[in-house]
C-alpha cells in the first residue's frame, strides 16, 4: 500500500480523497491555488503545497507543478478526483513517466474513451447498441445535412472531445442547422481545444441512466448497478438516484452486462462510468464512458455499502477486487442532490460569494460531502458547488421525505445565493414524486415563481443570530446577564423556528 498520496483537486472531492487516505493509513497531499489558501483540503490534508495563481490553468492544470509538488513530498501516487486532469490521458502518463503511480485506467483506456467518435466505433466493434448517428467526425454543414437526411431529424450535434455539457446542440430542422455547426465547432475550438463534432439521433423523452463499473488489474470487472441521472439543466446532472425508478430488473441485469463488456473492451481498471441514454421503450443506447469517479458516487456507496475511493486506491496499488459480482446487491434507495451557489431563478447562473452562517443538515440516513466552511469563500474561479447532499431510506418514498427533512435543516447564508429552493421544489413536484420524468423535466416544469421562498428567511436568520450574539456581548461587557436588561434571553433557533412557519 502506498504510504503518501498528492491529490491533484481541490473541494469536496479532495476532502473525500483525503478521508479515505486517513482510513488507510496513508498520509495526504494537497495541492491549492493563492485563491484557495484557506481551504478546507488544505486545512485536511497532511502536507499542502502552493502551485500557482487563482486560475485553473496557472494551477491546478499545471502539470509540472503537481508533479513537483509530488516528488518535493515523496508522494508515489496521484489521485486526480474528477475534472482538472482526471481524464488527461498526458498526465496519466506524465505521472508513470515521474515514476509514480496514477490512480486511475490506464492511459490507453482514457484516450479510447475520452474522444466521443472513437469510443463510439469501439463500441459498435465490441457489440454495444450506440444512438444513430455519424461514423466519424465531421466539419461541414453539408456532411450534417446528409447525415441527417439519412437519420431524421431531430439530431444533436455535439464536440468529439466534449464533455459537462459544452459543445452540445439540439437541431429540431434544417433552418438554423448553418447556425447550429459553427456554434458547435466553436464552442468545441475554445472549450476542448478540438473543434471536431459529430452527430447522433435525437431520443425522444430520454433518460440518463449510468452504471458504475469496476476492474482490477487482472481483469475482474464488475457493475455496481445504475444511476437515475435525467434531472438535468443545461446538460449538468443536479439530482441523482439509485436505483432508477424507471428500470426494470430485467433492464438492470442487461445494462449492467453491457456496461461490462463496455469496460473490458477497453482494458479499463478502476472506477468508471457507462453512460446510457434510454427511450420511452426502455431501449437503451451507448452515450459515453467517464474514465474517473463520478461526483455522484455517493449514491452508489449508500446502496452497496461500498467506498469507491478505498477501492480506487487499494487496486491502484494492486489488489485485487475483494468481491464478485453475484455478492453485490443493492438496499434500499439513495438521493443526492447537487447543492450549488447558484441563482435558479435567473437561470442558474452562479452567484459566489463569502459564507458566513453555516449548518450542514444531520440525523438517519443524512450524508454531506463538502469542501466548504462557515467563513470560507465560494470563489468565481472555480465550480460554485457547495456540498452534495446524499440521503439513504428504505424505498424511494422515505429517501424523498428524508432529503426534505435534510434541506429543510440546510442552513446557509451570507453574500451568496444557492439553489436549495429550487432542490426544495423538485422534491414536492408530483412528475419526480412520481418518477415520470425525462432530461427535459427541468426545461418543462420549473418556473421560479413556483419554487418555495426561504432564502430571505435563511438571511434573516443569519442576521438575528448575529444580532443576538452582538447583543449578548455587550451585556457581558457591562456586566449585566442579557436576561436583565433585554428581558427573557430567547433562543435564536427558536426565533429561526418562527421565521421557518411562515414558509
Amino acid at each position: 500500500m502506498f504510504k503518501k498520496i498528492l491529490i491533484a483537486n481541490r473541494g469536496e472531492i479532495a476532502v473525500r480523497v483525503i478521508r479515505a487516505c486517513r482510513e488507510l493509513g496513508i498520509e495526504s497531499v494537497a495541492v491549492y491555488s493563492e485563491a484557495d489558501r484557506a481551504a478546507l483540503h488544505v486545512r485536511e490534508a497532511d502536507y499542502a503545497v502552493l502551485v500557482g495563481p487563482a486560475p485553473a490553468s496557472q494551477s491546478y492544470l499545471q502539470t509540472e507543478r503537481i508533479l513537483a509538488a509530488a516528488k518535493e513530498t515523496g508522494a508515489e501516487a496521484i489521485h486526480p478526483g474528477y475534472g482538472f486532469f482526471s481524464e488527461n490521458a498526458g498526465f496519466a502518463r506524465a505521472v508513470e513517466k515521474a515514476g509514480m503511480t496514477f490512480i486511475g485506467p490506464p492511459p490507453d483506456a482514457i484516450v479510447a474513451m475520452g474522444d466521443k467518435v472513437e469510443a463510439r466505433k469501439v463500441m459498435i466493434a465490441a457489440g454495444v447498441p450506440v444512438v444513430p448517428g455519424s461514423p466519424d467526425t465531421l466539419e461541414t454543414e453539408e456532411q450534417v445535412r446528409e447525415i441527417a437526411d439519412k437519420i431524421g431529424y431531430p439530431i444533436m450535434v455535439k464536440a468529439a472531445a466534449g464533455g459537462g455539457g459544452k459543445g452540445l446542440r439540439l437541431v429540431e430542422d434544417d433552418k438554423n442547422l448553418a447556425t447550429v455547426v459553427r456554434t458547435v465547432a466553436s464552442e468545441a475550438k475554445s472549450s476542448f481545444g478540438d473543434g471536431r463534432f459529430y452527430v447522433e439521433k435525437f431520443v425522444r423523452k430520454p433518460r440518463h441512466i449510468e452504471v458504475q463499473v469496476f476492474a482490477d488489474k487482472a481483469g475482474n470487472t464488475v457493475h455496481m448497478f445504475e444511476r437515475e441521472c435525467s434531472i438535468q439543466r443545461r446538460h449538468q446532472k443536479v439530482v441523482e438516484e439509485s436505483p432508477s425508478p424507471f428500470v426494470t430488473p430485467e433492464m438492470r441485469a442487461k445494462m449492467g452486462a453491457v456496461a461490462v463488456q463496455a469496460a473490458k473492451a477497453v482494458k479499463y481498471v478502476g472506477a468508471g462510468t457507462i453512460e446510457f441514454l434510454a427511450d420511452a421503450d426502455r431501449n437503451f443506447y451507448f452515450l459515453e464512458m467517464n474514465t474517473r469517479i463520478q461526483v455522484e458516487h455517493p449514491v452508489t456507496e449508500m446502496v452497496t455499502g461500498l467506498d469507491l475511493v478505498r477501492l480506487q486506491i487499494e487496486v491502484a496499488a494492486g489488489a485485487k477486487l475483494p468481491f464478485k459480482q453475484s455478492d453485490l446487491k443493492q438496499n434500499g434507495w439513495a438521493v443526492e442532490c447537487r447543492i450549488y451557489a447558484e441563482d435558479a431563478a435567473a437561470g442558474f447562473v452562479p452567484a459566489p460569494g463569502k459564507i458566513e452562517t453555516l449548518k450542514f443538515p444531520e440525523g438517519p440516513g443524512v450524508r454531506n460531502d463538502a469542501g466548504i466552511y462557515a467563513g470560507a469563500e465560494v470563489t468565481m474561479f472555480y465550480d460554485p458547488m457547495i456540498s452534495k447532499l446524499a440521503v439513504w431510506g428504505s424505498s424511494r418514498m422515505q429517501a424523498i421525505e428524508r432529503m426534505r427533512r435534510a434541506l429543510a435543516e440546510f442552513q446557509i447564508a451570507g453574500e451568496l445565493t444557492t439553489n436549495l429552493d429550487f432542490h426544495r421544489w423538485i422534491m414536492t413536484h408530483p412528475r419526480f414524486l412520481a418518477g415520470d420524468f425525462d432530461t427535459n423535466f427541468i426545461n418543462q416544469e420549473w418556473h421560479p415563481e413556483a419554487a418555495p421562498v426561504t432564502e430571505d428567511l435563511d438571511r434573516i436568520a443569519a442576521m438575528v443570530l448575529a444580532a443576538h450574539a452582538a447583543q449578548t456581548h455587550q451585556n457581558h461587557s457591562h456586566g449585566q446577564p442579557a436576561e436583565t436588561q433585554q428581558g427573557p434571553r430567547v433562543s435564536p433557533w427558536k426565533t429561526r423556528g418562527r421565521l421557518g412557519s411562515l414558509r
